[in-house]
């Protein structure tokens, strides 16, 4: 079942890309203290992903800290390696946090993952974005196949 209004952000190893290269964090410890809006793409360097998703955040990320947001982050399931490379291409400096759920555990630990092995990409994430306050999350967006509207950060500076 997915992750659920009410519900903990789960406590999960994952990976962060940093100077010195890929490093474990805890995903309860940086994703759990103050107001926190997390997101989640099928995966980086994809169309929407890279032309919409990804890039709103950016663009927003004054716009969030003004609502009283303390972290953006963007999870995918790939490595810290193509996360801090997509970040990279796409112009991301600390505004948004790049995390690496290279096999899927914390997306699973959400309930938010879907298999696309049909399609080559193996399991990935579906396109969602929760807000979460003293790690509790208050708003979740998951999106439909397809479909961008719920998870964009335009839909979530009108959640705050």
């Amino acid at each position: 079942m997915p992750i659920q209004p009410g519900d903990a952000i789960p406590s999960v190893k994952i990976m962060q890309a940093s100077a010195e290269g890929p490093k474990e964090v805890d995903t309860a410890a940086i994703l759990g203290h103050g107001t926190v809006v997390l997101f989640g793409v099928p995966g980086a360097f994809t169309p929407t992903c890279s032309a919409r998703h990804l890039p709103g955040f950016v663009q927003q990320a004054a716009a969030l800290k003004a609502k009283g947001v303390d972290t953006v982050a963007c999870v995918a399931v790939n490595d810290a390696f193509v996360m801090a490379a997509w970040g990279k291409d796409q112009g991301v400096t600390d505004e948004v946090v790049m995390l690496a759920d290279g096999a899927a555990v914390f997306t699973k630990a959400l309930g938010l993952e879907m298999d696309l092995t049909a399609r080559g990409m193996g399991v990935r994430s579906q396109r969602f974005a929760l807000i979460a306050k003293g790690g509790k999350v208050t708003h979740v967006g998951v999106e439909q196949p397809g479909a961008f509207e719920v998870s964009s950060a335009d839909a979530i500076l009108a959640q705050l």
